[in-house]
Protein backbone atom coordinates (compact mmCIF):
# COMPACT_ATOMS: atom_id res chain seq x y z
CA UNK A 1 0.00 0.00 0.00
CA UNK A 2 1.75 3.47 -1.31
CA UNK A 3 -0.89 5.43 0.39
CA UNK A 4 -0.28 6.43 4.47
CA UNK A 5 -4.02 6.50 6.40
CA UNK A 6 -3.26 9.54 8.63
CA UNK A 7 -4.59 9.36 12.10
CA UNK A 8 -7.88 11.14 11.27
CA UNK A 9 -8.08 8.60 8.63
CA UNK A 10 -8.14 5.51 11.15
CA UNK A 11 -10.64 7.44 13.98
CA UNK A 12 -12.91 7.75 11.30
CA UNK A 13 -12.52 4.23 10.07
CA UNK A 14 -12.91 2.73 14.09
CA UNK A 15 -15.65 5.33 14.61
CA UNK A 16 -17.49 4.17 11.22
CA UNK A 17 -21.02 1.93 12.08
CA UNK A 18 -20.48 -1.66 11.15
CA UNK A 19 -23.23 -3.54 10.54
CA UNK A 20 -23.01 -7.34 11.22
CA UNK A 21 -24.71 -9.79 9.33
CA UNK A 22 -28.28 -11.33 10.71
CA UNK A 23 -26.24 -15.01 10.91
CA UNK A 24 -22.91 -13.38 11.87
CA UNK A 25 -22.57 -16.02 15.41
CA UNK A 26 -22.60 -18.74 12.78
CA UNK A 27 -19.73 -17.33 10.84
CA UNK A 28 -17.60 -16.30 13.56
CA UNK A 29 -17.62 -19.99 14.84
CA UNK A 30 -13.55 -21.01 14.76
CA UNK A 31 -12.93 -23.82 12.29
CA UNK A 32 -9.89 -25.36 12.11
CA UNK A 33 -6.76 -24.88 10.33
CA UNK A 34 -3.18 -26.40 10.32
CA UNK A 35 -2.13 -25.36 13.59
CA UNK A 36 -4.94 -23.22 14.46
CA UNK A 37 -8.37 -22.28 14.55
CA UNK A 38 -9.83 -19.14 12.51
CA UNK A 39 -12.85 -17.68 11.31
CA UNK A 40 -13.69 -14.55 9.08
CA UNK A 41 -16.22 -12.13 8.58
CA UNK A 42 -17.37 -9.44 6.13
CA UNK A 43 -18.51 -6.58 7.41
CA UNK A 44 -20.35 -3.58 5.84
CA UNK A 45 -19.55 -0.03 7.20
CA UNK A 46 -22.97 2.33 7.27
CA UNK A 47 -20.45 5.40 5.37
CA UNK A 48 -19.91 2.34 2.95
CA UNK A 49 -16.35 1.01 3.81
CA UNK A 50 -15.83 -2.70 3.71
CA UNK A 51 -14.23 -4.14 7.30
CA UNK A 52 -12.98 -8.00 7.77
CA UNK A 53 -13.46 -9.58 11.13
CA UNK A 54 -11.06 -12.19 11.91
CA UNK A 55 -10.68 -14.13 14.77
CA UNK A 56 -7.59 -16.73 15.33
CA UNK A 57 -6.84 -19.09 18.54
CA UNK A 58 -3.64 -21.55 18.32
CA UNK A 59 -4.10 -25.21 18.93
CA UNK A 60 -1.61 -25.60 21.45
CA UNK A 61 -1.84 -22.23 23.67
CA UNK A 62 -5.31 -21.02 24.55
CA UNK A 63 -3.08 -17.36 25.62
CA UNK A 64 -2.55 -17.52 21.53
CA UNK A 65 -5.40 -15.52 19.96
CA UNK A 66 -6.11 -12.77 18.15
CA UNK A 67 -8.91 -10.80 17.25
CA UNK A 68 -8.30 -8.55 14.23
CA UNK A 69 -10.07 -5.71 12.82
CA UNK A 70 -9.15 -5.22 9.16
CA UNK A 71 -10.36 -2.35 6.42
CA UNK A 72 -10.55 -3.45 3.07
CA UNK A 73 -8.46 -0.96 1.04
CA UNK A 74 -10.85 -0.34 -2.05
CA UNK A 75 -9.69 -1.29 -5.70
CA UNK A 76 -7.15 -3.61 -4.10
CA UNK A 77 -6.31 -6.88 -2.35
CA UNK A 78 -4.91 -5.18 0.46
CA UNK A 79 -6.25 -5.35 4.20
CA UNK A 80 -5.67 -2.55 6.58
CA UNK A 81 -5.46 -3.69 10.64
CA UNK A 82 -6.97 -1.44 12.16
CA UNK A 83 -7.10 -3.18 15.69
CA UNK A 84 -5.95 -6.18 16.67
CA UNK A 85 -6.39 -7.41 20.30
CA UNK A 86 -3.41 -9.83 21.38
CA UNK A 87 -3.35 -12.94 24.03
CA UNK A 88 -1.03 -13.35 26.29
CA UNK A 89 1.19 -15.91 24.61
CA UNK A 90 4.32 -13.56 23.85
CA UNK A 91 6.63 -10.23 24.21
CA UNK A 92 5.50 -7.25 22.75
CA UNK A 93 8.43 -4.06 21.89
CA UNK A 94 6.86 -0.95 20.29
CA UNK A 95 9.84 -0.49 18.76
CA UNK A 96 9.87 4.04 18.32
CA UNK A 97 9.25 4.05 22.03
CA UNK A 98 11.41 1.15 23.10
CA UNK A 99 9.37 -0.20 25.64
CA UNK A 100 9.03 -4.24 26.23
CA UNK A 101 5.71 -6.11 27.89
CA UNK A 102 4.41 -9.16 28.12
CA UNK A 103 0.54 -10.24 28.38
CA UNK A 104 -2.67 -9.01 26.74
CA UNK A 105 -2.33 -6.18 24.32
CA UNK A 106 -4.37 -4.09 21.63
CA UNK A 107 -1.97 -3.37 18.64
CA UNK A 108 -3.40 0.21 17.22
CA UNK A 109 -2.72 1.62 13.45
CA UNK A 110 -0.99 5.06 13.64
CA UNK A 111 0.19 7.01 11.03
CA UNK A 112 3.72 7.76 12.81
CA UNK A 113 4.63 3.69 12.57
CA UNK A 114 3.44 3.99 8.74
CA UNK A 115 5.63 7.14 8.14
CA UNK A 116 8.72 5.45 9.96
CA UNK A 117 8.45 2.69 7.37
CA UNK A 118 7.24 -0.06 10.23
CA UNK A 119 4.20 -2.39 10.32
CA UNK A 120 1.37 -0.13 10.38
CA UNK A 121 -0.20 -1.59 13.56
CA UNK A 122 3.41 -2.34 15.27
CA UNK A 123 2.36 -0.11 17.88
CA UNK A 124 0.29 -1.56 21.03
CA UNK A 125 -0.89 -1.26 24.66
CA UNK A 126 -1.38 -3.52 27.67
CA UNK A 127 -4.85 -3.93 28.56
CA UNK A 128 -6.20 -5.70 31.54
CA UNK A 129 -9.99 -5.74 30.16
CA UNK A 130 -10.15 -9.55 28.24
CA UNK A 131 -8.85 -12.75 29.54
CA UNK A 132 -9.75 -14.53 26.40
CA UNK A 133 -10.57 -15.08 22.96
CA UNK A 134 -14.25 -14.08 23.86
CA UNK A 135 -13.72 -11.43 26.07
CA UNK A 136 -11.60 -10.15 23.49
CA UNK A 137 -13.96 -10.16 20.81
CA UNK A 138 -16.57 -8.45 22.76
CA UNK A 139 -14.20 -5.79 23.47
CA UNK A 140 -13.15 -5.22 19.60
CA UNK A 141 -17.06 -5.46 18.85
CA UNK A 142 -17.68 -2.75 21.38
CA UNK A 143 -14.58 -0.66 20.52
CA UNK A 144 -15.14 -0.41 16.81
CA UNK A 145 -18.39 0.63 16.40
CA UNK A 146 -19.92 -3.34 15.67
CA UNK A 147 -24.08 -3.20 15.41
CA UNK A 148 -26.10 -5.89 15.89
CA UNK A 149 -28.45 -7.10 13.85
CA UNK A 150 -32.00 -5.53 14.31
CA UNK A 151 -33.66 -9.00 14.99
CA UNK A 152 -30.90 -10.26 17.63
CA UNK A 153 -30.69 -11.23 21.54
CA UNK A 154 -29.13 -8.31 23.59
CA UNK A 155 -25.88 -9.73 24.70
CA UNK A 156 -22.66 -9.87 22.31
CA UNK A 157 -22.10 -13.55 21.04
CA UNK A 158 -18.74 -15.21 21.13
CA UNK A 159 -16.53 -17.05 18.77
CA UNK A 160 -17.74 -20.38 21.23
CA UNK A 161 -15.95 -23.63 20.01
CA UNK A 162 -15.47 -25.11 16.15
CA UNK A 163 -18.30 -26.06 13.87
Amino acid sequence: MADILTDADIQRLLEEKKLLPDNYQEQIRLKAKRGHKEAELSVPGADGSSFKLILRQSDFNPFDFSVILGYEIPKTNALFRLRRYNGSSHWHTNKIERNRFFGYHIHLATQRYQQSGLTHDGYAEPTQRYADLDSALSCALTDCKFKQPPNSQLSLPLAGGES
